[in-house]
């Protein structure tokens, strides 16, 4: 996880290099603990606004910031327990938890992992629902495989792997519910192409984007 990562003016997240967006779904609302800063109830956030999917991340971008909190990263390698709820009297979720994104340099001991929840209050989530399975259990197939075939046993996964899963097959075969207000990225959304982060670890020149 990475708190308040870097967006375009439109609310567009700023692009890793071989990121491709595979959709945005707005009118979601979105609850994530352990949150320092002003502005939360005992480090819980709520929000309303737009999560985009993309091969490497998820990015949950709010309507208005709720304190400090304008947008939360969730690389897809770092997600884990996600699951789908259908509770009867409260609008379909997904919860889950992801693990934060720790500098080199720091002690992951600092750092705590953060349970989320993605609530669809408008329109069903047919749409979304399949593809963020899919592309879970892709992204993870893909860089285990890799993991094995290059003998890799570093403890931190680099959340930049993910970019290498190949999703276009999965985007063209995505099936479309009408009452699903998703949008499926057939063109890549990216108003400044050559805006590329090479790492999470923000540049200088990066956070004055």
């Amino acid at each position: 996880m990475a708190l308040n990562p870097q967006l375009f003016p439109n609310g567009l997240p700023v692009p890793f290099e071989g990121e491709m967006f595979v959709l945005a779904r707005n009118g979601v609302e979105f609850e994530v603990d352990k949150i320092p800063g002003p502005g939360t109830h005992g480090g819980n956030v709520k929000a309303k606004g737009t999560i985009y999917l993309s091969n490497i991340r998820m990015v949950f971008v709010a309507n208005k910031p709720v304190g400090h909190f304008a947008a939360f990263d969730m690389p897809l390698l770092y997600v884990r327990g996600e699951k789908f709820n259908q509770p009867i009297f409260h609008c379909n979720n997904i919860s889950g938890h992801v693990e934060p994104v720790v500098p080199e340099s720091e002690n992951r001991a600092l750092y705590s992992t953060h349970s989320f929840k993605i609530l669809f209050k408008d329109g069903g989530c047919g749409t979304f629902v399949p593809l963020f399975f899919n592309l879970m259990a892709s992204v993870r197939q893909y860089n285990q495989y890799n993991q094995q075939a290059n003998n890799a046993t570093a403890p931190r996964v680099d959340p930049l792997q993910a970019a290498q899963t190949p999703v276009e097959e999965m985007m063209r075969h995505a099936y479309v519910d009408p009452n699903d207000p998703t949008k499926i990225f057939l063109q890549q959304p990216n108003p400044q192409s050559e805006l590329r982060r090479r790492t999470y670890q923000s540049s200088p020149a990066e956070r004055s984007i």
